[in-house]
């Protein structure tokens, strides 16, 4: 049975809505129904599932989760936009490059880019609003940095990467750090760029960050300093050597639990049962989807679909530069229609001996793809990042769209520069 065969029952899975980690697994079991000769058994499929599962590396995506969660009860998205509002809030578009910041420090605490939304938009929004700024700017701006949860290190997509390609999670991490900078610097440069065009309400932004001041920068850098401190201690003691990704995940948690019920005192013991559940709850889902996907993956290897792409590529398409191109747009298109895990667990095996095959490193591509996927969080007709911030203020996920469409845009200018200056990725290797 073809390679096509499974791709189409894959596809037609998908149209019909059925859940994608059974539309995976269906996919890998149905043709060896119909065709006893297929390349996979049903026995070989299943010790996959259970083989994919069983890694200490994947340890850390539930730890981390977790840790989002806490951290996100625990105040310390308010503290974090208190600090960067202190700062720069007075400058131009202050405020909402204090929101794009706070996503950035969030996201290296959290590695979710759903978390980051929920946590910071959920704070942040109100406060915004109160200032006079536009409603749709504000979530448009909180639903895109938020992307930023997904590439700046601890990023739960760099650990399903490494996972699918055998790269060095830490070292996936070290190669987010300068792209996740990028890419809040280009939001914010449409942050000042939009607040220049259509103004602000100076009299109320000041009243707010003098009430800030009027606390001092001590008070202030105090209630904020061990919400900052989270990410040093978090990727420090990964590059340090002292922890791996998954140490440091579960260091998170206990940290995460140490500020939320002991130094800031807005977790309750009775309310961690129920923070649990929604951990488990979320984490559930990835589970089987992780089992599928890496199922999937080991099938198409067996059917060797992998060296056909590649095979076909390489010989339709001469130039590096248009290879590149074509890999970028094909995986925006992805992003836009699958979700993040299941997308890097079965394309990695396929792409990445196309783009090794002239010379690009595993850890470039990896933040490439993930880059790619990330803006996926941000474009219909699955974007979660949009859903979420939808949920958040009953505006429909079109409208916040469109408006994120500017942003949308420096996202593509920063994944062009990502994708053609391996230095931003490599430079801290």
């Amino acid at each position: 049975m073809s390679a096509a065969f499974v791709m189409i029952l894959f596809g037609v899975c998908l149209l019909l809505a059925v859940p994608i980690s059974m539309a995976l697994a269906a996919a890998c079991v149905l043709p060896g129904a119909f065709d006893a000769s297929f390349t996979a058994s049903a026995t070989y499929i299943v010790r996959a599932m259970f083989n994919a599962l069983n890694s200490f590396p994947m340890l850390a995506v539930p730890m981390f989760i977790l840790s989002g969660i806490l951290m996100a009860k625990g105040g310390i998205s308010r503290r974090l936009f208190d600090l960067f509002s202190y700062l720069i809030g007075k400058r131009t578009a202050g405020l909402p490059c204090a929101v794009i910041v706070t996503c950035l420090f969030y996201g290296a605490i959290s590695g979710s880019g759903v978390a980051t939304v929920a946590a910071v938009g959920s704070m942040t929004l109100p406060i915004l609003l109160r200032l006079g700024y536009e409603k749709k700017f504000c979530v448009a701006i909180i639903a895109v940095a938020g992307s930023l949860g997904v590439i700046i290190p601890p990023s739960i997509p760099f650990i399903m990467y490494g996972l699918a390609s055998g790269e060095s999670v830490s070292d996936l991490f070290t190669a987010g750090i300068v792209p996740g900078i990028l890419i809040a610097l280009l939001l914010m440069v449409y942050a000042v760029y939009h607040c220049k065009k259509y103004g602000e309400d100076k009299e109320k932004i000041s009243e707010y960050i003098d009430e800030l001041h009027g606390r001092g920068f001590v008070s202030v850098m105090k209630e904020s300093f061990l919400a900052v401190l989270s990410p040093v201690i978090i990727l420090g003691s990964i590059y340090s050597g002292i922890a791996s990704p998954t140490e440091a995940a579960v260091i998170s948690v206990f940290y995460a639990l140490l500020i939320g019920l002991v130094v800031y005192r807005e977790i309750k013991v009775s309310e961690l049962y129920g923070m649990f559940l929604e951990a488990v709850a979320t984490y559930t889902p990835i589970l089987f989807i992780i089992a599928a996907a890496i199922a999937f993956s080991r099938v198409l290897t067996l059917m060797q679909v992998p060296q056909n792409v590649s095979s076909w590529i390489l010989a339709n398409f001469s130039s590096k530069v248009v290879i590149l191109l074509v890999i970028n747009i094909f995986l925006l298109i992805v992003g836009m229609f699958m979700d993040t895990t299941p997308a890097i667990l079965i394309l990695t095996p396929i792409l990445l001996p196309i783009v090794k095959g002239f010379g690009m490193t595993g850890i470039h591509f990896g933040v490439m793809m993930v880059v790619n996927l990330a803006i996926g969080y941000v474009t219909p007709p699955i974007g979660v990042n949009l859903f979420v911030a939808s949920s958040m203020t009953q505006i429909p996920v079109m409208e916040i769209s469109r408006k994120a469409i500017p942003l949308i845009f420096m996202f593509l200018i920063a994944l062009l520069i990502i994708t053609f200056v391996p230095a931003v990725s490599l430079v801290l290797l």
